[in-house]
Parts: C-alpha cells; sequence; structure tokens
C-alpha cells in the first residue's frame, strides 16, 4: 500500500513554497507523525535548507551514488539499470528527507519524451514516467513514514508533470498579489488535464509489475501566505487578493462557481503570517523558526512571536492532515 504524498505546488516562484513545506515537514515531527520530506526542485532549495554545503558537496559528486533523487535515477536515465533504494538523511526522530539534486533537470527531457511512449504500451516510458514515484514510496517504505510531503519547482514542465503523477494530494501556497493569483488560474486546467491524460495511460501498462502511482492530483486547499506590511503597500493592498482568491481558485482548481461573497471558504486551509524578524534568525540557526531559542537571539519580544509562529504551523500541519484524510494527534510530541 502506498504512503499518501502531498506535494506544495504552484505556478508562481516566490511565495515561500519551500519555507511552507519544511516548517510543515518540522511541525508533522513534533506532532509525532512519520514523515519523509521530498526535494523534486532542481533548485533543491528544500535540501539546503536542512543541510549545509559541506554536508551536500559528497552527496552531489555522487557519495553514495544513491543519496539524491537523482542518484536514484540515474541507472534508468543512462540506460543501465531500473531505479536504486534512496539512501535518506535524518533530521530528527520522525522526519527523513530525500535530498534534491541540481542535476535533476537533466532528467527533464526524458520524461518529456517518454509521455507519449506511455500510449504506445511501451516498458520504458512507463518506468521512466513513474520512476519519480518509485524512488519516493521506496524511500517511504524504508523510513516507515506515515506521510510525504515534497516540495517541487514552480513550472508546468515534463518534470512537475511526473512529480503530479506521484502525487495524491496538491497543497497550493498563494502570495496574496496579482503574480500568485494569474499562476492559480494557470495551473488549476492543467493539473485537471494531466489527470485525465495518465488516467488514460495507465490501463496500457505492459507490465503488471511496475507498481503505478494512481495520480489523483487531488487538491487539498490552499494556504495563504501573508506579505508583511509595509508603508507604502497598506493592509487592503493585499486584503483585495484575500478576497478573490476563493473564487479564483473554485473556478480554476475545483472547475466550480465562485462561493458567495463573505462566506468562510472550505478550501483555505489557512493563512499563515510574515514572521518578518524569524526568518532570517531560523536561516542562520538552520532551524524553523517556531524553534527558536535565547541562544539564537529569539529574545524579548521574539519569545511571543516564536510561540505564536508554533501556534500557526501546528494548527496548519493539523488542518492538512485532516483534509488528506490521515490521523490528527491529539497532542504535540515537541
Amino acid at each position: 500500500m502506498s504512503v499518501p504524498v502531498i506535494t506544495f505546488f504552484n505556478n508562481r516562484g516566490g511565495v515561500g513554497k519551500t519555507s511552507l513545506v519544511y516548517h510543515v515537514a518540522w511541525m508533522l515531527n513534533n506532532l509525532g507523525v512519520r514523515t519523509l520530506a521530498v526535494d523534486l526542485d532542481p533548485q533543491a532549495n528544500l535540501t539546503s535548507a536542512f543541510m549545509t554545503d559541506e554536508e551536500l558537496e559528497p552527496l552531489w559528486a555522487g557519495q553514495p551514488p544513491n543519496g539524491t533523487i537523482y542518484g536514484c535515477l540515474e541507472p534508468l536515465a543512462a540506460g543501465t539499470g531500473d531505479i536504486l533504494q534512496p539512501e535518506l538523511l535524518q533530521p530528527a526522530e520522525n522526519l527523513w528527507l530525500l535530498c534534491g539534486d541540481l542535476r535533476l533537470s537533466t532528467f527533464e527531457d526524458e520524461l518529456s519524451s517518454q509521455w507519449p511512449g506511455c500510449m504506445d504500451r511501451k516498458e520504458r516510458a512507463f518506468r521512466v514516467i513513474s520512476a519519480l514515484s518509485r524512488v519516493v514510496q521506496k524511500g517511504a517504505e524504508a523510513a516507515r513514514a506515515t506521510v510525504v510531503v515534497a516540495d517541487v519547482g514552480p513550472n508546468v514542465g515534463a518534470l512537475n508533470r511526473a512529480a503530479m503523477v506521484a502525487t495524491d494530494h496538491v497543497v497550493m501556497p498563494l502570495a496574496t498579489d496579482l503574480f500568485s493569483m494569474k499562476g492559480l488560474e494557470n495551473l488549476g486546467p492543467i493539473l485537471r488535464n494531466w489527470r485525465e491524460q495518465w488516467q488514460e495511460r495507465l490501463p496500457r501498462n505492459p507490465v503488471p509489475a511496475i507498481t503505478l502511482p494512481k495520480g489523483g492530483m487531488q487538491p487539498a486547499g490552499y494556504v495563504l501566505m501573508q506579505h508583511a506590511v509595509r508603508l507604502d503597500r497598506p493592509v487592503h493592498a493585499y486584503q483585495k487578493w484575500v478576497e478573490r482568491a476563493p473564487g479564483i481558485y473554485a473556478r480554476a482548481v475545483l472547475n466550480q462557481p465562485a462561493p458567495p461573497p463573505g462566506m468562510p471558504d472550505p478550501n483555505r486551509i489557512d493563512l499563515i503570517k510574515h514572521y518578518r524578524s524569524l526568518m532570517p534568525m531560523a536561516q542562520e540557526a538552520r532551524k524553523p523558526m517556531f524553534h527558536l531559542k535565547p541562544a539564537d537571539g529569539a529574545i524579548g519580544g521574539h519569545v511571543a512571536a516564536v510561540q505564536a509562529c508554533y501556534a500557526d504551523f501546528e494548527r496548519l500541519a493539523k488542518e492538512v492532515l485532516r483534509r488528506v484524510g490521515l490521523p490528527v494527534p491529539t497532542m504535540p510530541n515537541a
């Protein structure tokens, strides 16, 4: 039985998506949920949030050869074998990481060329298109994970199509601005198209022994990432996008009418505040914002901000679990 994969995806960069995945993964760990974080973005920003350059350098040099997502795909890409069992890192008791790799972008052409081959019942086509899913599931099995949270890049190319094929639930982080909403309008129809195309291909698999993902890509909802309020950008400048988001999400992603104005939006998972001074402090300390201590510089007013941040992400993580049908812990494990 496969482990459910939750992918955080929007066709717009700079919305705080990778930071969101990082903090949700850590909060799930705090709640005692065995979690595998997977970096499917060739920029590997999620991986760099967990690891120093010194730790990353040998991995990206192929030591061990199965230490990154691309390393596990390399024999298949080269035509010398199939995927490898991933070697995971374990940053915390209930948290594992399948590391990203800058070389992952080189696999995109193969994913693009093999997509039509699935319609012709070609074995290699199905092995290639399902490769990301099979590596992820091998990692989840090794970690005995309850859930997988994945980060992907902000584009709609063949690599992200394969990542979505491997995905059961999609969470869409949105900034409160025009660009993010336009990205959402673009992404909704594309996801529906990819889902339909994969369902058309699934019955054509010529080798039943290849474990194929269902490619559900079910929308779990959206998370609004609130910008910092500046003197030259008052509250109403982003409030209008908060108000427009329910209608845009309903029409573009769910292909449904917009909900009545002024009513609570059932598709909004949460609104996460911008913790302005905590983020650079957390990056320097290489830990999530809600784990900051006085020794990290979190003193004075920062103490209350850290506590509020913990409460926000605990609420968010529990709501994500609820929406994808997983048990919600009643007490934190922190």
